[in-house]
């Protein structure tokens, strides 16, 4: 997902240290972001929190990048 990339990117991050925040190799995070294997609902609830945005925005259902209340 594109919009994995972006906001990890925005945040100065490496796949590395959103693998580690998950608990996941950096493999499998980089096949997240190509799209290649689907992300657990679990763990997209953590990237929506961790990042401070919605789960519609991840998805792209939206392109309002809202904050969490």
């Amino acid at each position: 997902m594109n919009r994995l990339k972006d906001l990890r990117e925005d945040n100065d991050l490496k796949q590395e240290d959103v693998a580690k925040i998950l608990n996941i190799s950096q493999t499998n995070y980089s096949k997240y972001e190509l799209e290649k294997i689907n992300i657990p609902v679990e763990t997209l609830k953590k990237l929506a929190l961790f990042y401070n945005t919605s789960l519609d925005y991840i998805l792209g259902l939206t392109n309002i990048k809202k904050k969490l209340k």
